[in-house]
């Protein structure tokens, strides 16, 4: 277990913002991470929601434009937000564009010979970062969430399908739901996966839907109807949505009039989200 470093800490509605570095062996470099502990988490354990970030976020905005803290204040939940790639690790090209690379991991573990040492944000999300958060704080390891915003929808709702028994229960702000048929996912894919389309499929949650055996889950999904990039056909929730349908998958998406791409969307319905983790996790 790597040394515990305190970047960090902030009193925030009676609980405390801090903001973490720690070693990582799955991706080969330091790595940072948020973490809210709420007032109840210093009298006891607390169920875990891990909220994954879009393209181009760090670990900072969420906790600065999400405005989740306060609800998780009252609901009694530890909110985890990891950054959104491997940093530092000088690789080729890691920095060249802005939807590839450094804020871009997409949340999957890279099989290109030029990635696949440090570009493994799934392992990272699912193994690692929760056994760190388990041994240095008051988390209660067997009632956890996850949700995401565009490229961290992604990685919320797919790891929620490649992971069954996980995560209690999902949600996610406008996601990228069917990347394997969008450009910013046939980009991300290609570079860390390679051409076979067929290995896509094990990263994509529309194509994942069908092949769920778990325990029963159902998604919330929150997406504005004037986001740019859901018009772009960037974020194609319907494609999810009919998958849900086809495979009797429990899957509710809210089209949200008037909301855009921004954290003013997240942060608008922010609180129902918690809310809902709230009541299955505390079930």
């Amino acid at each position: 277990m790597s040394t515990i470093n305190v970047i960090s800490t902030s009193k925030c509605f009676g609980g405390d913002q801090l903001v973490i570095s720690h070693d990582s062996t799955s991706l080969g470099c330091k790595m940072k991470f948020s973490i809210f502990l709420p007032p109840k988490s210093k009298d006891g354990k607390c169920p875990v929601l891990y909220f994954l970030s879009g393209l181009t976020c760090d670990e900072q905005v969420f906790i600065n434009k999400g405005g989740a803290q306060k609800a998780a204040a009252t609901y009694g939940i530890i909110i985890v937000g990891p950054d959104t790639s491997p940093r530092g690790c000088n690789i080729e090209g890691e920095t060249d564009d802005w939807d590839f690379g450094v804020g871009a991991g997409f949340y999957l573990d890279a099989t290109q010979e030029k990635w696949k040492k440090n570009y493994n944000m799934h392992t990272y999300v699912t193994q690692e970062l929760p056994c760190f958060v388990n041994a240095n704080f008051p988390a209660i390891p067997d009632r956890v969430a996850i949700s995401g915003y565009s490229m961290g929808g992604h990685g919320a709702l797919m790891l929620a399908l490649r992971n069954p028994g996980m995560y209690r229960s999902v949600s996610a702000f406008a996601p990228i739901c069917n990347p394997m048929n969008c450009p910013w996912g046939k980009k991300a894919f290609s570079g860390y996966l390679g051409p076979d389309i067929e290995t896509w499929k094990e990263w994509d949650a529309t194509e994942l839907v069908a092949k769920y055996k778990g325990p029963p889950l159902m998604f919330l999904i929150d997406q504005g109807k004037e986001d740019q990039y859901y018009k772009e056909k960037q974020l194609l929730p319907e494609n999810l949505t009919n998958a849900c349908l086809a495979n009797k998958f429990q899957c509710i998406t809210r089209y949200q009039e008037g909301y855009d791409h921004s954290f003013y969307f997240v942060k608008t319905f922010i609180e129902e989200h918690i809310k809902h983790h709230s009541e299955i996790l505390n079930s």
